[in-house]
């Protein structure tokens, strides 16, 4: 593979680790399974190394499809030579490339077709070549003068827009130069509806230094028909630079090349530029978007669990009350009701649901109504008197994209004798218990953890947030007697038709034994298994590693070890002064090297522990509940609910959420935000202005 040097250059990869990794990815590995289980192959390349290998040589299978393409198209025009062919197979710059085949590419009837037609391209290439025999061609000429110039000025326009070196001048000249320029269409001023891009309404930017929230929010305004675009570089300067390439003279025809010059750069270079420079700044400003949502995802995927508890959730209303369910310990629901805010009745039952159901933890939802709601839980708590058991804590849930779960065919399979709210509420008391395993039901889209997410590309969207849901479900592991088949959707190697296999086939002959028993499962192969059997655990085998990330293949040198000590597998693993005793270099292998055996030693010191963190609780500020309690220099409690390029979303309990700019967060300069927090984290912020006309609260961490 020609490439496999570009992708070690371009990513500062050893071409070996390349290569491998490829031709791991060609075995169908997936990525976390070679990050994990294959070290000695890749190098010690990470998840974010292998990802971005995989992308570029997706990418690079991309032009050699394309050029197939090419090749096919010019052949057929009979004009492939030899020193084309070479050219082309050399390439691997997709704009290069497409630059290349310009001139062959299948197009509609240009003028200088039809020039072409009426016998001009002869006269325009001899005042291409600016020489006397140009001169003389022009004097020559007699009948249609002017129709005659002119097509040859549309042919050799064309020449201009497609020479390879003109198109890179300009290219170069947009790059460093060009402004984006934005102007209100007629009248839309005047619309309603535009009102809330009227910073956008007379921009004059250079497109290089535009962020990409601020040219996502200029695009969608463009595609709304509010406002219109326009990127151009330096009008002298682009054209000095055609002519430093194209006049050679000072003649008659070179009077003629350079009116062509300017029709060319009008008319056919500049549009066309434009538009890969528009689309490439959309394509930069996408993959920022994406990045950011994608570290939202991971974060909120990765928050911290409850874990089994028995948990009474709350859906918050005003008018049709807030759904309550009671969810056992394994988050089965138990029973429901409604309670209403500011009712004694609504209090009394809530006492006697917590007193009954022994209730451990509360979540509450954090929409509508939510404040209200924990005032009136809290005042049950505090007023209660409850037997052999301690006030539970209480916990307010992101309900972001609970109503799209309540309504789904994952909800109606798993309730479908529920209505819609009770399914919500579920869903709420759920998130608190393993925020990993419920939210692996809603589509990522949904979660409400990105900016512009319906303006970005939806399929390089699915893709990314597809990898980091299966990036932190296979980092986390799951139980395989346990978790759903949505869960188990998500582990490497499994899809959702083994996911539903093993859940038919554990309801049917009842939980695993161990890791081995999963070679039963129709259509486990060899293969699968060796991709999944790592992230999946069993909490009760007759074999220890399995409710550990050791893998079945690493099992022989973990019970040679045992051996070698004169002791078992569980007490390698139960006792750190045996582990201390272990020369790992005596366990070396051709196949297993140090790395493996390190990451061995670290799963025998610390097995099925779940990497996310401890929870913890949080309690608004019981003196402001509206936008109308606060007040500038306010210092309050709050949650961060969502993270931007340009700063972080913090809930402080008014039922509108402000905003931190990246210049509060910290005293010094940074250039991301997640640098000082990260989605649901604890913070005190002061209120720094607020806009009760717009709903605007700015907020300092400083």
């Amino acid at each position: 593979m020609e490439y496999l040097g570009l992708i070690s250059n371009k990513l500062s990869v050893g071409a070996k680790q390349v290569a491998a990794t490829i031709a791991l990815l060609n075995e169908n590995a997936t990525i976390p399974f070679i990050a994990r289980y294959r070290k000695e192959k890749t190098g010690m390349l990470n998840e974010v190394q292998i990802a971005a290998i995989a992308d570029e040589y997706h990418r690079y299978l991309e032009i050699e499809d394309r050029k197939a393409t090419i090749f096919k198209t010019i052949d057929e025009q009979g004009k492939l030579t030899d020193e084309l062919r070479n050219r082309i197979t050399a390439c691997w710059d997709a704009t290069e490339l497409e630059d290349i085949y310009l001139p062959y590419k299948p197009h509609r009837k240009t003028r200088a077709d039809i020039a072409r037609e009426q016998g001009y391209e002869p006269l325009a290439k001899a005042i291409f070549e600016q020489r006397a025999a140009g001169d003389e061609a022009i004097r020559r000429l007699r009948e249609k003068r002017e129709e005659a110039l002119q097509g040859a000025r549309d042919i050799i326009a064309e020449w201009i827009s497609q020479d390879e070196q003109a198109r890179n001048a300009i290219r170069r000249e947009f790059t460093y130069s060009a402004i984006l320029t934005t102007k209100v269409k007629g009248d839309k001023a005047k619309n309603e509806e535009a009102q809330k891009y009227r910073d956008y309404f007379a921009v004059n930017e250079p497109l290089r230094r535009i962020s990409s929230h601020r040219l996502l929010a200029i695009r969608r305004a463009e595609s709304e028909g509010f406002i219109r675009v326009d990127i151009s570089p330096d009008y002298e300067k682009a054209l000095d630079k055609l002519a430093r390439l194209f006049l050679k003279t000072n003649s008659d025809t070179t009077y003629q090349v350079e009116l062509a010059m300017e029709d060319s750069y009008k008319r056919l270079l500049k549009p066309a530029i434009e538009t890969e420079f528009a689309t490439l700044s959309k394509e930069k400003a996408d993959e920022e978007a994406i990045q950011v949502f994608a570290q939202n995802l991971r974060q909120l995927l990765m928050e911290s669990p409850l874990g089994q508890k028995r948990v009474l959730a709350l859906d918050p209303g005003f008018r049709t009350g807030c759904k309550t369910v009671v969810l056992s310990a394994q988050g089965d629901l138990l029973y429901h009701t409604v309670v209403f805010v500011n009712n004694l009745a609504s209090t009394k039952i809530l006492q006697q649901v917590i007193a009954q159901y022994q209730i451990e933890a509360i979540a509450i939802g954090n929409g509508t109504a939510s404040r209200e709601c924990e005032q009136m839980v809290r005042f049950a708590i505090q007023n209660a008197q409850f037997k052999n058991q301690n006030s539970p804590p209480l916990f307010v849930v992101s309900e972001s994209g609970a109503s799209v779960y309540s309504a789904s065919k994952i909800a109606r399979e798993e309730f479908p004798n529920e209505d819609v709210t009770v399914r919500g509420a579920v869903s709420i008391g759920r998130r608190l218990m393993d925020p990993l395993a419920e939210l692996v039901k809603i589509d990522p889209k949904s979660i409400g953890v990105g900016q512009y997410q319906h303006d970005v590309n939806q399929t390089r969207l699915s893709e990314s947030l597809q990898y980091t849901v299966e990036s932190v479900v296979n980092h986390v592991g799951v139980d395989v007697n346990t978790a759903s088949k949505h869960l188990l959707t998500y582990i490497s190697g499994l899809g959702p038709t083994l996911a539903q296999n093993i859940v038919n086939y554990r309801s049917e002959h009842g939980p695993f034994p161990n890791r081995k028993a999963l070679l039963k499962v129709p259509k486990m192969g060899a293969k699968t298994f060796e991709q999944a059997a790592g992230f999946l655990r069993i909490t009760d085998s007759d074999m220890p590693l399995d409710n550990s990330a050791v893998h079945p293949e690493s099992y022989a040198i973990v019970e040679h070890m045992a051996k070698d000590l004169h002791c078992t597998v569980t007490d390698l693993m139960q006792r750190s002064e045996l582990r201390g005793q272990i020369d790992l270099k005596r366990y070396v292998t051709q196949q297993i090297g140090m790395p493996t055996l390190t990451d061995i030693m670290r799963e025998l010191e610390k097995p099925s522990r779940d990497p996310r963190t401890i929870i913890e609780e949080f309690h608004f500020d019981d003196s402001v509940h509206s936008i109308d309690d606060l007040q500038v220099g306010m210092v309050l409690p709050g949650i961060i609910t969502n993270i931007a390029n340009f700063g972080a979303f913090c809930d402080i309990g008014v039922h509108k959420d402000g905003l931190i700019h990246i210049s509060e967060m910290a005293n010094r300069r940074i250039s991301n935000p997640t640098e000082v927090v990260s989605l649901h984290q604890h913070v005190r912020v002061r209120v720094i202005d607020i806009d009760k006309g717009r709903g605007r609260i700015q907020l300092s961490l400083k």
